[in-house]
């Protein structure tokens, strides 16, 4: 099943994002269940938060794979959001 994450980073947090991007990108590629993932964009054009399809059997497994986010270990965000997705298109 796939799940999406909508994470919105707390306000004038883009320093804490920058500083840990690289391992989040290695997060997503290690652990090999993220098929979509981009950063949310501001009115300005930067980053202000992640969206996330990952492909799991269950939203508890959602659930652990962002705790497990090193943007999330940093606390960058404010607020976290997990759906189910079914992908059309």
């Amino acid at each position: 099943m796939s799940f999406v994450l909508i994470c919105t980073d707390k306000p004038g947090a883009l320093d804490i994002r920058k500083a840990n991007r690289e391992a989040h990108l290695a997060y997503v590629a290690e652990t090999g269940v993220v098929s979509v993932a981009g950063p949310l964009l501001d009115d300005n054009g930067d980053m202000a938060g992640s969206l996330l399809v990952v492909d799991v059997d269950t939203r508890a497994e959602a659930e652990t794979w962002a705790a497990g986010d090193p943007y999330a270990r940093a606390d960058l965000f404010s607020k976290v959001e997990i759906r189910g997705f079914k992908r059309v298109r």
